[in-house]
């Protein structure tokens, strides 16, 4: 059977959801000629609002449960001929089933194999995440080319990153760095705010860059102890970016220093310079995937250990010094 209606339930998450990007587009490539909709999370959403590969973003909304029953009464109606999951969960399978979906793929896990009528193995060892979900695609279509993960910041979204840094004293036009020092797991993935302070002054001393920190608005309290340490100037954008606007701020940054993160990924995919200081989790599997990459880590017996907190003494990620990031900066745009 060739689809013409193909729906494609989306990661939950915006680190996961870049990632996914390669398995999207294959399926277009598989594809062309069907209509695709990609089902998400409302916080998910921007980064595919303008996407070429994708004909529809349709937000999954309401409680957990009461958005699965929904999304299942509109699958009825809308009639898909092929549902792809690339989460692995319970109620992502359950959802299409109800839904009358006539090919349900996704990987047989979660119990949900009974399901699905093209259930997929797991892949052997650790594969890179984009690789994961490319499998998934490949084994349920046929093999084929390995698609980029590249996204691009639209017009409207480099615009409003444009009002916004000049609304904060940022000239886009001088050039400028984001430093991305929260991640959501947890504290454990985050490097001192001190030493994001020291590349900051290094990336303003030495390139002449302006310092942008960004963030959710929880995370503002760590870009002020960033701003605090920095001697040189520095502009806090916590909690003022929703995700279109925080996808032309990366887009039109000369580079982005990171933990292992969702912007991290976003900054990856745009083809920015991005240095990525990972310690606790594994950079097999989340790397950041782009042509501009560079990872900063230091091997230690406990990492990856995958918690949120450290319950010893964050070796993994006081052993990364301000040098080891700035000589990874430096890797990647040289000087002006």
């Amino acid at each position: 059977m060739t689809p013409g209606n193909i729906v494609i339930r989306g990661p939950n998450w915006v680190g996961d959801a870049v990632l996914g990007v390669p398995a999207m587009k294959a399926v277009r490539e598989r594809f062309p000629k069907a209509r695709i909709t990609l089902l998400v999370r409302p916080w998910v959403a921007g980064l595919f609002s303008s996407a070429p590969f994708i004909d529809e973003v349709w937000t999954l909304s309401g409680t957990k449960t009461a958005g699965w029953l929904q999304a299942a009464r509109q699958m009825r109606q809308r009639q898909f001929d092929v549902a792809l999951l690339l989460p692995n969960s319970f109620e992502a399978a359950w959802s299409v089933f109800l839904g009358g979906v006539r090919e349900r793929v996704g990987y047989a896990t979660d119990h949900r194999s009974w399901l699905l009528n093209r259930p997929v193995r797991l892949p052997e060892g650790k594969p890179h995440q984009v690789d994961y979900y490319l499998h998934l695609v490949h084994d349920a279509f046929g093999p084929g080319p390995r698609p980029d993960i590249a996204i691009h910041a639209t017009d409207g979204e480099s615009a409003a990153a444009a009002r916004l840094l000049s609304e904060n004293g940022v000239d886009p036009a001088r050039g400028y760095a984001v430093i991305n020092a929260g991640a959501a797991f947890g504290s454990a993935k985050r490097w001192m705010e001190d030493r994001f302070a020291g590349v900051g002054d290094y990336l303003s001393r030495e390139l002449g860059l302006q310092v942008v920190l960004i963030g959710s608005a929880g995370e503002g309290p760590i870009a002020e102890a960033i701003q605090s340490y920095m001697q040189s100037g520095s502009t806090v954008l916590n909690g003022q970016t929703d995700l279109e606007t925080l996808v032309g701020i990366l887009g039109g940054a000369a580079i982005t220093i990171t933990n292992d993160s969702g912007p991290m990924h976003m900054s990856a995919a745009l083809g920015v310079p991005t240095v990525a200081v990972f310690g606790s989790t594994d950079a097999t599997v989340t790397s950041p995937v782009g042509p501009r990459t560079r990872l900063v880590r230091q091997d230690v017996e406990c990492s990856p250990c995958m918690l949120r907190e450290c319950p010893i003494d964050h070796r993994c990620m006081t052993a990364v010094t301000v040098d080891d990031v700035c000589r990874a900066a430096r890797a990647l745009v040289g000087r002006p």
